[in-house]
């Protein structure tokens, strides 16, 4: 059964971890986070976006095949479906088909407009029990077709959003969609501090772009506050590499033309030992 991200929140929070959102592409992906999140013992949080969406033929269908995984694979940690990075027509759409959880993505309009919506959207998420993620500064690099530079958030900013009644805040603290380039500068503390300390200790704020983050940045992040960390373009690369090496190696051509569930199988397998290697570097490892 699908759950809100609330509780995983603020246990994560209180534990000082990070609970894990790997985004979904289509059903090995999905298949590859949660059994590594059962296996593994950890709350997960699957994230989609409108385009993951769309691809994969609706929101209802995602819901759908999800909520039939938990079924079928028996999955006994919890899970929350959650839309990344929506706008606010995208939100709506999502928590009608039901989705646990959204995340309002207003960093690129007027703060006065990306407070309306949030606005709405918190009483909408209360009434329904699901668990609401905002942003403030925008993200950098391309999510979506959307490129952003990777801004520093405004703290408060960042503080009018959370008084809303959020449930989690995105905070622009220099992460980047994608690969990093090599003069990123690092994330900005001082506007994680800054951030944490105008919105105070209970609310749970969240990394965007997880890969290519070393590890030391990642596990100070959670130290101030940090409670969810979103990876998706580490399991794109994984996917993408054991896949072409499966083929590039000719082992399925055996004159019958390629079997998917071959194909696919190492791209499954590189994804559960990424997010198995993230669960662990979060701290969410037998935290369900």
């Amino acid at each position: 059964m699908l759950v809100s991200a609330k509780e995983m929140m603020k246990k994560a929070k209180d534990g000082k971890y990070a609970a894990g959102q790997f985004n979904i592409n289509n059903l090995e992906w999905t298949k590859a986070v949660l059994l590594t999140a059962e296996e593994c013992k950890s709350p997960v949080i699957l994230g989609v976006s409108e385009g993951a969406g769309k691809y994969m033929a609706g929101y209802g269908t995602v819901v759908g095949m999800v909520n039939g995984m938990l079924k079928e694979l028996k999955i006994s940690v919890p899970v929350a479906l959650h839309l990344d990075h929506g706008s606010y027509n995208g939100a709506l759409a999502c928590i009608e088909a039901g989705f646990s959880s959204v995340m309002y993505d207003g960093s690129h309009e007027p703060i006065e407009q990306n407070v309306a919506n949030t606005t709405r959207l918190v009483e909408i998420c209360a009434k329904k029990g699901l668990s609401l993620e905002a942003e403030v500064g925008s993200i950098g690099g391309e999510e979506d077709g959307v490129v952003g530079m990777g801004e520093c958030a405004d703290p408060d900013e960042c503080k009018r959003i959370a008084d809303l009644g959020v449930t989690m805040l995105a905070a622009g603290i220099g992460n980047i969609h994608g690969k990093y380039p090599d003069n990123w500068p690092g994330l900005s503390f001082e506007t994680l501090q800054a951030v944490k300390d105008k919105v105070g200790d209970d609310m749970p704020l969240v990394l965007h772009g997880g890969t290519g983050i070393p590890d030391d940045m990642i596990k100070k992040a959670i130290s101030l506050g940090v409670a969810k960390i979103n990876v998706n373009t580490e399991c794109q690369w994984a996917f993408q590499k054991a896949t072409r090496e499966y083929i590039e190696a000719g082992k399925d051509l055996s004159g019958k033309g390629f079997d998917p569930r071959k194909l696919l199988a190492p791209g499954f397998e590189a994804i559960k030992a990424t997010v198995r290697g993230k669960m662990e570097l979060f701290g969410s490892v037998g935290k369900s």
